[in-house]
Formats: C-alpha cells, structure tokens, sequence
C-alpha cells in the first residue's frame, strides 16, 4: 500500500490459493493496494459481478472464500499485535517462517521466494541495515542458510517462542 504522504507498507504476501482483491465485494470504492508477483504466477481474474454470483451459487467455494477471509483477519491481528509488542528481531523471525509458510496446512518450504532485505525491513517495520544485521545472526547460530537463496530452518520458531 502507498498512504496520501508517499509512505509504502506491505500488508501481506500471499502464496497458492489465496484471493486478493476482494473489498471491490464489499463495496469499496476505491482500490486501497496493489499486488505484485514476485515469482511466476498464474492468476485467474474473476469479474465482480460474476464472483458474487458463484459465491451463491458456488457452497464450497463460498465456504473456501469464508475461510480465506477469517484467516486473513486473524493474521492481521496476529501481524498488529506483533509490531505493537514484539522486538524487530521477534518480528523478523516471525516474517521469515511465514514467507516460508510455516504453521499452513500444506508443507513448509524451506526456501524462501526472492526477497530483498529493504522488502523484509518494510514488512517487519525496521531499517534494511537492522535485517541486516539479524539475518547475519540468524545465519550465524544456524536459523537460516543466506548463501544461495534464503534456506529456513525451523529452528527460528525459538526466537518467536523464546526471546
């Protein structure tokens, strides 16, 4: 998202099977953020009028959507409690294993889609040169491999559990 004072936030990263795109269904006017692909996508574009009529007609994609939406509002409030009273270093942990779609009902990835340390400092709310600094240390005490891409090991979860 881009605010009226030229501020940038990235509000979520989103992976297989989730929709974006869907305030347009509640009536609102006015496009709040964009999407970007960061690795080949595919996206199916489902017209407004049409999207609402499948949702009726539709149960079980009704039913998926519901669900995509009440995930997405608990993941904001997990995300606003997080920065409101989490270290950056907690929240970067907690950024890296959810780009590496740890706790999703499909496998976890080990190794995190091409990001740039700048993306990760506006996702986690902190300067480039603090992710910086914790990548190095996560690095260092074996919570990730950084040489060839962003490898994660699950034993980052200690650093959200246990800091």
């Amino acid at each position: 998202m881009l605010s009226k004072m030229g501020r940038e936030a990235i509000i979520a990263m989103l992976g297989p099977g989730d929709f974006f795109g869907e305030g347009c269904l509640a009536g609102q006017p006015v496009r709040m953020g964009s999407a970007t692909a960061t690795t080949d996508s595919t996206i199916l574009l489902v017209d407004k009028d049409q999207m609402a009529r499948l949702l009726h007609q539709q149960h079980a994609l009704s039913d998926r959507f519901i669900a995509h939406m009440l995930a997405r509002t608990i993941r904001i409030k997990e995300d606003l409690i997080d920065h409101l009273f989490n270290s950056s270093q907690k929240r970067l942990a907690r950024t890296v294993l959810l780009l590496a779609r740890f706790g999703k009902q499909d496998t976890p990835v080990r190794t995190v889609p091409k990001i740039t340390q700048e993306t990760l400092a506006e996702m986690v709310g902190t300067t480039r040169s603090r992710v910086n600094f914790f990548m190095q240390k996560f690095q260092r005490l074996g919570f990730i491999d950084y040489t060839d891409g962003l490898k994660v090991n699950n034993a980052l979860l200690t650093v959200v559990l246990h800091e």
